[in-house]
């Protein structure tokens, strides 16, 4: 199956973030799944030319090359669809927007948003007094990109960059 990074730049991604990690387990049969899907995903009966990956043990990635045929309203709807199966099979949180992973070190953390700025100060990556340079040093992943491209460049990004960033004092 194609993966994300062999993809052209201008696909279309979507990326669904876990509330929590993936046990190895639980990533075998979401890729399963999710090879399944997109090996029958179709957008007025032409097929897709896509992608799904498992990321970090966390991030669901899904592409679509709309070089060969675009992904239809109807065909979008399928995908989100199948996610929403996926939460209900495995029993995850996959489409809260409002859930934002940043790294720690090595590790992927989540939080809501509205608790970002007290996680960050409470694992020491962000101090009380809102030194901006910690900012720079903090990545955060922005689950909005849409395409190729955009994932590749803005994707994991420091927080200072992102959208993310309104939760840091003026």
């Amino acid at each position: 199956m194609l993966s994300i990074f062999k993809m052209p730049l201008d696909a279309r991604v979507w990326v669904f973030q876990s509330k929590t990690e993936l046990s190895d387990l639980e990533i075998a049969a979401i890729e399963k799944e999710g090879n399944q899907f997109i090996s029958n995903w179709t957008a007025h009966g032409a097929s897709l030319k896509a992608s799904f990956d498992v990321l970090y043990n966390r991030f669901i990635v899904i592409s679509v090359d709309e070089q060969q045929a675009t992904a239809s309203g109807c065909s979008i709807d399928k995908g989100i669809h199948f996610v929403k199966e996926l939460e209900k099979q495995f029993n995850l949180i996959l489409l809260d927007r409002m859930q934002v992973a940043y790294r720690n070190g090595n590790e992927i953390k989540t939080c809501h948003l509205n608790n970002l700025l007290e996680e960050l100060i409470s694992s020491g990556l962000y101090s009380e007094n809102g030194n901006k340079e910690d900012a720079n040093k903090i990545i955060v992943f922005n689950n909005m990109v849409s395409t190729k491209k955009q994932f590749d460049t803005e994707w994991e990004i420091n927080l200072k960059q992102s959208w993310q960033s309104r939760v840091l004092p003026a």
